[in-house]
């Protein structure tokens, strides 16, 4: 299978701290990954590095094909979906014209560029397999937490990216909204087979069922990477998280909760 993501030996340094310590991590295409730690574990930077937004201190990172530091990062984002529920939209778009941005990589339509037919067509597509469509013409401030997540899903997959980063999608979201994005994404990853995902929580309910692989990571180093069902583990789960936890899959879906008798 092609690789999508490659990080050999990588480390980030900020001020003198430490973020990111000797990762190895191979991403192919059609894997599913999860990224899981605790707050302050390195996630938000690990996936920096992967979006083409973060250069390593030392070491390597090969993102769909291309070496950081070899490459204009600005051209390689455009390959690389990036979805972060902390969108700075103020404006009251329409969700058809938000989705659109998607084409420019901006967070306003840009002045004098109208997007193709083809893209409009595709604007619809991707607003009907996420469950959108007939709220393709509501405003942006109107929508829910959950409906503004599977619209910047949408948006991040105008340009056809081999590669989605979602950055904790579910932040903010009740239960029917996190449910409905997890069934989009379960619906987004069945279509696309060759799309690679990497998605950020720290929430292990927060997974789709089609999650392939898991990385955990503790304190900036990589605690364990791999298919999911040799990675996440009451015992490494709970390793990761400083707690005597107990995990359960049911229907491909994960719980977990507090080991009793501890």
């Amino acid at each position: 299978m092609t690789e999508v993501l490659r990080a050999e030996d990588v480390h980030v340094v900020r001020d003198g701290r430490p973020l990111l310590r000797e990762v190895r991590l191979t991403v192919r295409a059609g894997e599913h990954w999860a990224l899981l730690g605790a707050n302050g574990a390195g996630k938000s930077t690990l996936l920096g590095l992967f979006g083409a937004r973060v250069h390593p201190t030392r070491g390597t990172v090969e993102v769909l094909g291309r070496r950081l530091g070899r490459v204009d990062l600005r051209e390689l984002r455009a390959y690389v979906g990036h979805v972060d529920p902390r969108h700075p939209l103020t404006s009251p778009l329409r969700v058809r014209e938000v989705v659109l941005t998607g084409v420019t990589n901006s967070v306003e339509p840009v002045p004098r560029v109208r997007p193709a037919p083809e893209q409009v067509e595709r604007a619809e597509a991707l607003l009907v397999t996420l469950g959108l469509g007939a709220l393709r013409d509501a405003r942006w401030p109107t929508l829910s937490q959950g409906q503004r997540g599977r619209t910047l899903i949408a948006r991040a997959l105008m340009p056809e990216p081999r590669l989605l980063l979602l950055d904790e999608p579910a932040t903010g979201l009740d239960l029917p909204g996190r449910e409905q994005l997890i069934e989009a994404l379960q619906q987004l990853r069945a279509e696309r087979p060759a799309l690679a995902t990497v998605l950020v929580t720290h929430h292990l309910e927060e997974l789709p069922a089609s999650t392939t692989h898991a990385v955990l990571l503790r304190e900036g180093r990589v605690m364990a990477a791999g298919p999911v069902g040799s990675v996440l583990t009451g015992d490494r789960i709970g390793t990761c998280f400083d707690l005597p936890l107990t995990l359960e899959r049911h229907e491909g879906r994960w719980s977990v909760r507090i080991r009793r008798g501890t």
